[in-house]
């Protein structure tokens, strides 16, 4: 019998995996790609990391209260936990737009799912900077 949480290992969003320094958003800003759809936005730069790294940016007009803005962050780290390994090394910034409040949580990870798609095929080969 495996041990309690074998292979959970690689499921995890482990610090490293986090964008948190303000200088870190700051550049995805100034130099990143901009994709995007009605729920999210998302700006994505190459990094130099050996991983693909979340920020995010849930604002209260967009969101609502306190209680649905964490429902839609931990929705957007759920999806990007689970596809963290087949996203090229970025930086990801993750923001909602007004569409996300009042949004049920399984639209919310459909339009993740194809944007964290759009992401992969079109940030995969971009230059460092």
């Amino acid at each position: 019998m495996p041990a309690r949480g074998a292979g959970l290992e690689r499921l995890r969003l482990p610090p490293q995996r986090r964008l948190r320094r303000k200088s870190d958003f700051e550049a995805a800003y100034a130099r990143g790609r901009r994709l995007g759809d009605r729920f999210f936005a998302m700006i994505a730069r190459p990094n130099d990391s050996g991983g693909a790294r979340l920020g995010l940016a849930v604002a209260t007009r967009a969101a609502g209260n306190s209680v649905q803005r964490n429902r839609v962050r931990r929705v957007i780290r759920e999806t990007f936990r689970l596809r963290q390994r087949d996203l090229p090394s970025i930086d990801v910034v993750v923001s909602a737009r007004a569409g996300v409040h009042g949004a049920r949580n399984d639209e919310l990870r459909a339009s993740l799912n194809t944007l964290w798609d759009k992401v992969t095929e079109q940030c995969a080969s971009l230059p460092r900077s």
